[in-house]
C-alpha cells in the first residue's frame, strides 16, 4: 500500500545504484551523487526486480530478445525465460508507487533502463529498448520524475530532474493536506516563474485553466492541473528563457534600487545572457535584493530556491 509522508521526500531507485550488491554478478552500480548527495534530502526505496522474482546473486545475465515482433526477457544462454514474471512483478509494483515523488533507474538494465537499452534479435542487436520494469513504472505514473544514473551526470538533466522531484513531493503534500481550488490558485501562484521559465505557453494554458476553474470539478481541475505542470516542468529552461524570468524578477525592485545599484543588477543579468557568468551570479545577488528588501510575493516563489542550494545545481548553468 502507498504511504505518503510529507516529512519524507520518497523516491524509488534501482537497489544496485546504492551500493547493494545485487547485479548478476555479484557487484553493484554504486552512484556517489545519489548514495551520498541526494541521501541528504531524499529516503529511497531501493528495488531489485530481477532479484524480486527469485534470480539469485550471482545469477546467468538476462537481456531483451525480439522474435515475432514481442520483447522477450531471457538468460543471455537461452535456458530460460522470465518475461512474464517481470511483468506481473512490474504491474503489481508500479501499482503502489503513488506515494512517491520520483525515481531513479539503472542505465542499460533489461529490467531497469529507461532508453537504449540492447534489443537482441537474429538480425543482430539495437539499443532502442527500455527495460520491462522501468516501461510499466512510466506508463503507469506518467507524472512521476524519472530518470537514470548516466543521464544525471548532465548537469542540465540532473537540475531538472531535482527540480521535478521537489515540486511533485510538493504537490503530494498539497494533496495529502486536502486540495481546495484556493489552495490549487496560491500553489500556480508560487510557481509561476518557474513554470515560466521552463515553458511559458504552459504557464498560460493552466493560468486560463485556472480562471476557467467553475468548468471543471475540483477532481478534474487538479488532476488537469498537475498534468500540466509536470510536463511544462520537463521542458529543459534555456538560457533566454532564464535571462526572461530574471528580468522580470529585477522589475519588482525598481523603487527601491539606486540608479547603480540598477546598472549592476542589469548587467549582471545580460553578463548571464551572453554566457560570461553563471547562473548563480545574478540570482545570488537578486536575493541579497530580496532581503534586502523583503517582498512576500516574490521570496514565495519557487523558481529562486526549487532544491537545496547546498546540492549546488545551478552553479553550473
Amino acid at each position: 500500500m502507498s504511504i505518503f509522508n510529507p516529512l519524507q521526500i520518497q523516491v524509488g531507485v534501482s537497489a544496485c545504484l546504492l551500493g547493494q550488491q545485487v547485479r548478476f554478478d555479484g557487484g553493484h552500480k554504486r552512484s556517489e551523487f545519489v548514495e551520498k548527495e541526494l541521501s541528504r534530502y531524499f529516503s529511497f526505496i531501493p528495488v531489485c526486480p530481477e532479484l524480486a522474482i527469485g534470480l539469485g546473486v550471482p545469477r546467468k545475465a538476462i537481456r531483451l530478445v525480439k522474435r515475432n515482433e514481442m520483447i522477450h526477457v531471457e538468460a543471455s544462454d537461452g535456458s530460460f525465460d522470465v518475461t512474464e514474471k517481470l511483468t506481473a512483478f512490474a504491474q503489481n509494483k508500479t501499482a503502489e508507487l503513488g506515494h512517491l515523488a520520483g525515481y531513479i533507474l539503472c542505465a542499460k538494465s533489461p529490467s531497469c533502463g529507461m532508453e537504449r537499452v540492447r534489443v537482441y534479435s537474429p538480425q543482430g542487436s539495437v539499443k532502442e529498448g527500455r527495460g520491462v520494469f522501468a516501461r510499466i513504472l512510466m506508463a503507469q505514473n506518467p507524472l512521476l520524475p524519472v530518470e537514470e544514473d548516466g543521464r544525471l551526470c548532465d548537469p542540465l538533466l540532473r537540475e531538472n530532474f531535482v527540480t521535478r522531484v521537489f515540486a511533485y513531493h510538493d504537490w503530494l503534500s498539497l494533496k495529502h493536506d486536502g486540495i481546495t481550488r484556493g489552495k490549487l490558485i496560491a500553489f500556480h501562484s508560487r510557481y509561476k516563474y518557474l513554470l515560466f521559465a521552463h515553458q511559458p505557453s504552459a504557464y498560460k494554458a493552466l493560468g486560463k485553466l485556472l480562471g476557467d476553474s467553475v468548468t471543471f470539478s475540483l477532481e478534474q481541475l487538479s488532476d488537469r492541473y498537475i498534468s500540466g505542470l509536470m510536463q511544462g516542468l520537463q521542458h529543459p529552461i534555456s538560457r533566454k528563457n532564464h535571462t526572461n524570468v530574471l528580468q522580470h524578477l529585477q522589475g519588482y525592485f525598481k523603487k527601491q534600487l539606486t540608479p547603480e545599484q540598477k546598472t549592476e543588477l542589469h548587467n549582471t543579468i545580460d553578463k548571464y545572457r551572453r554566457g560570461l557568468v553563471p547562473l548563480m551570479v545574478p540570482m545570488i545577488l537578486l536575493q541579497h535584493y530580496l532581503r534586502e528588501y523583503p517582498n512576500p510575493y516574490l521570496t514565495a516563489q519557487v523558481y529562486l530556491n526549487p532544491h537545496p542550494e547546498d546540492l549546488a545545481l545551478r552553479y553550473g548553468l
